[in-house]
């Protein structure tokens, strides 16, 4: 199969990510594997034998325009067998682009939605609009789903859940790397680490976090806290830090590439966040068996549903008390990465892609193969 994943951009992040390691997976499989990126810089690694198409668009109507020519050309060129979209930008740009192949046939599309929400008004209609230009969407998550039918962005026989995937060879447990990673990092045996992944931006909560921080090392001295990622808030943040008097046991890394060695390292992962579509970063967490906090976004309650603490959102008592509760009385990290291992596995969600993209293209509609496809997720 011939199987075209476009993005709205390669930037380091989590659907970005997904793309990156789908594309691979694909690859892996026998398939011929294409990416089509509408945006620039190219910073997510992909494996060689990837074919990379990038458009450079930028937001004016002439630069979207010409993107369109382009990447009609290319599609044509390339002769895809789906065309499968991921973000709200790429989604739109792909069922506008209605794309053909080279004997002017057109070529089955899917989206997937990546958060919970994929933006105001404007763009809902602009997804009811040109719902009919795609064969089916997906949202990564049940909760997006219901939100996207309850803002009228799709209805919900063209719209099923299909989970992100997670590389379940490189996130599990590793004690050696558990070993050398504290002691890189400066962490007694009788320390304990709390861990949080993610860009430095408002809706990952790191503020309330840290604030929850500060109530529980009043009680527990040994705790260190350590921030993973980077973004706009980083100097906030660092400043905060400073002004609670934690520069001692809280700490912001900056962009690591070492995730799954932090992870293992850690005593306890911590989501903080008010707003997700499918936070992978706790099903790596559940991978390594680190015990994990989360807040009560999108995703969460499916992630943790063998092992986890939930807390509702913006609760900064709740969440000092959970991370409290949590490295006190360890839960069975074991069932955690067994429920990953079984749900939402990389080679799992690919072998699932495939099936998908098989049903469309014997089907031309999509509506039956739409109905299978639910249907044989929750057999």
């Amino acid at each position: 199969m011939r199987i075209l994943l476009m993005t709205t951009g390669l930037r380091l992040g989590g659907a970005e990510r997904q793309v990156a390691d789908l594309a691979a997976e694909f690859a892996g499989l026998g398939h011929a594997v294409a990416v089509m990126s509408l945006t620039g810089p190219q910073e997510m690694a992909l494996p060689p034998g990837i074919t990379v198409f990038s458009l450079g668009m930028s937001k004016s109507p002439p630069s979207m325009l010409s993107a369109l020519r382009t990447a009609r050309r290319l599609v044509r060129a390339w002769n895809p067998d789906i065309v499968h979209s991921h973000m709200v930008h790429a989604n739109l740009f792909a069922r506008v682009l209605r794309p053909r192949r080279g004997d002017r046939t057109h070529v089955p599309v899917v989206c997937t939605a990546h958060s919970l929400r994929e933006g105001g008004a404007l763009r809902m209609l602009a997804y009811r609009l040109t719902d009919r230009w795609c064969r089916l969407t997906t949202h990564v998550s049940e909760e997006g789903r219901e939100r996207m039918i309850g803002v009228g962005a799709a209805r919900p026989e063209r719209i099923v859940v299909m989970p992100n995937g997670i590389d379940t060879h490189r996130f599990r447990p590793d004690p050696e790397a558990r070993a050398r990673t504290r002691a890189a990092l400066g962490i007694p045996a009788d320390g304990k680490l709390i861990l949080n992944v993610g860009r430095l931006v408002p809706e990952k909560g790191q503020a309330a976090l840290i604030e929850a921080f500060r109530r529980l090392h009043q009680t527990n001295a040994a705790a260190t806290l350590l921030i993973a990622g980077d973004g706009p808030l980083r100097d906030t943040l660092s400043q905060q830090i400073h002004a609670l008097g934690l520069v001692s046991c809280a700490r912001l890394l900056g962009p690591r590439s070492d995730v799954p060695d932090l992870l293992n390292a850690a005593d306890l992962f911590v989501l903080s966040s008010e707003l997700e579509g499918l936070p992978l970063v706790v099903a790596e967490a559940l991978a390594c068996e680190t015990p994990v906090v989360a807040t009560d976004v999108s995703g969460v309650r499916a992630l943790l549903s063998a092992s986890g603490h939930v807390i509702p959102v913006a609760d900064t008592p709740a969440l000092a008390g959970a991370m409290r509760d949590a490295l006190a009385n360890p839960l069975n990290t074991g069932a955690g990465r067994a429920h990953v291992l079984a749900n939402f596995s990389l080679p799992g969600v690919a072998a699932q892609w495939v099936d998908l993209y098989q049903r469309l293209l014997a089907d031309p509609t999509g509506r039956r193969a739409a109905a299978d496809f639910a249907g044989s997720r929750h057999a």
